[in-house]
């Protein structure tokens, strides 16, 4: 295999996904659910028919307007949804249950999920997040972090969220999930918050969990953050975000295990995706690392954070990510690694390949220098270990600088591979499209030539950093084709 060509034919084709892709980009404004998206009586019908895929089909199904919930936008329907999960967790081992969110706008605070339960939305169907502070709970910080990461004490309950469960769905026709994260972002930047932003979905200690064909705006701060969680399917998800709203975090596996994201499109103020295992001496101690991990078919739109980023709260470790098939249009970065003196922990064996680039500040970063610490009590000696991370097959046009790499001194980023590597610089690029320092690896086929630190070994070795072959048990789960007729 020789480098890969960035042919004319090429450019124009990115171009035009460029052009495609930023008629979605709203750059300082509010993102617009589908409010207006609404159904009138006229146009209801007392059945629907229903079906999708999913991990478990259900026996048992209901709409939420058989427990009193009145999707007008105003009518708050907390108790609704919170009665609809309890009276359906009864058939947890009757065939599980399904409850129905139709055409509306359903205004609601943070309820709780069920084992063996799917929520669904209709395609005209819109949660809108209250913004009554006091229909969102507050919980005890995560033991991973020991505080919250906006202010020291615990954190709101996520929108929707779960504990303990197995076997979770939620999807639906692309219906959608509003935040209405403004009145969040306001407070954040304004040091009135007392404790942290809510999720828009969190699921803690669970396992089987599907969250797919949906579409997520406006969230207060992370939009899908599994945690202290296994067996995971993110899918076929549009999370949408004003570019300039704070930590907007599209998806963020953090000590998980066995998940799989793919098939999404993310317009964020973070990171698209962000891979997480716990902050410096809390992380450490919980010793729960996220890996076996895929990512692929990923579309990002970030212009200040990373498509994927590894960190920066990565102390329980990170091993065996595998992402492919990555395209990112005005992003700061591809893939960027975070961490710092005190993390601890460790990121390892990270596989990136096929990914298609254009508009970007660095295509690759690594950070060794990190510094926002959980509190005043970690550890200088924890030191983290930053060992095998192989990236192939890339194209990136339009690109300020390739490479920005720092290790720490005395605890040097090790094993980096980067082949097959073809980056066109933009025409105000920095002087040196790379920089590195503390970091040791090899390369095959990159242009711009690499620094020193990462040796060419000749075009012959063009396909030397490796990507498995062998297939994780995420990608083994077989999938049901659910249908269903419903009444309401």
């Amino acid at each position: 295999m020789h480098t890969i060509p960035l042919s004319s034919q090429m450019e124009k084709t990115i171009w035009l996904l460029v052009a495609i892709l930023g008629l979605v980009l709203l750059s300082l404004g509010r993102v617009e659910g589908r409010k207006s998206r609404i159904l009138d009586e006229s146009s209801s019908t007392s059945s629907y028919d229903l079906e999708y895929s999913a991990i478990s089909c259900r026996a048992h199904s209901a709409s939420i307007t058989d427990f009193g919930g009145v999707g007008d936008g105003k009518t708050l329907n907390t108790k609704a949804f919170q009665e609809a999960v309890n009276q359906l967790s009864q058939y947890a081992s009757d065939g599980g249950s399904q409850l129905l969110v139709p055409a509306g706008q359903w205004l609601t605070g943070s309820f709780n999920l069920t084992s063996h339960f799917t929520l669904f939305l209709h395609k005209d169907a819109v949660l809108l997040a209250s913004q009554e502070i006091n229909e969102w709970a507050v919980i005890d910080p995560l033991p991973s972090y020991g505080h919250g990461r906006d202010a020291a004490g615990g954190r709101y309950i996520s929108l929707l969220f779960g504990t303990n469960l197995t076997d979770v769905i939620i999807t639906g026709e692309n219906g959608t999930i509003d935040g209405q994260g403004e009145l969040w972002w306001l407070k954040f930047h304004s040091k009135k918050l007392k404790y942290t932003r809510p999720c828009l979905i969190e699921i803690m200690h669970s396992d089987n969990i599907q969250i797919s064909n949906l579409t997520l705006v406006n969230s207060p701060s992370w939009n899908i953050h599994p945690v202290y969680s296994s067996n995971i399917i993110v899918q076929g998800i549009t999370i949408l975000a004003p570019i300039k709203s704070p930590n907007t975090d599209g998806i963020n596996p953090d000590s998980c295990t066995n998940m799989r994201i793919e098939d999404n499109y993310i317009v964020s103020g973070d990171d698209c995706v962000a891979v997480k295992s716990g902050w410096d001496e809390y992380g450490i101690n919980y010793g729960m690392p996220t890996s076996q991990l895929i990512i692929r078919r990923l579309t990002c739109i970030s212009p200040y954070s990373a498509a994927i980023a590894l960190g920066s709260e990565m102390s329980g470790g990170i091993q065996d990510v595998r992402a492919d098939d990555i395209t990112a249009i005005n992003t700061e970065s591809g893939v960027r690694i975070k961490t710092g003196v005190g993390r601890g922990g460790f990121v390892k064996d990270v596989y990136v390949k096929g990914m298609t680039l254009h508009t970007m500040k660095w295509v690759f970063w690594m950070t060794g220098n990190y510094g926002q610490h959980a509190d005043t009590h970690w550890d200088p000696n924890a030191l983290p270990e930053i060992k095998g991370i192989n990236y192939r097959d890339v194209v990136a046009v339009n690109v300020s600088m390739a490479a920005r790499l720092e290790g720490i001194s005395g605890d040097p980023f090790t094993g980096i591979c980067i082949s097959n590597v073809t980056i066109s610089m933009a025409k105000k690029a920095k002087k040196y499209p790379w920089t590195c320092t503390d970091v040791e690896g090899i390369t095959s086929g990159v242009q711009p030539p690499p620094c020193e630190l990462l040796p060419d070994q000749g075009p012959e070795k063009v396909e030397m950093c490796t990507f498995p072959t062998e297939s994780l048990a995420i990608d083994n789960i077989e999938m049901q084709r659910c249908s269903y007729r419903l009444n309401y």
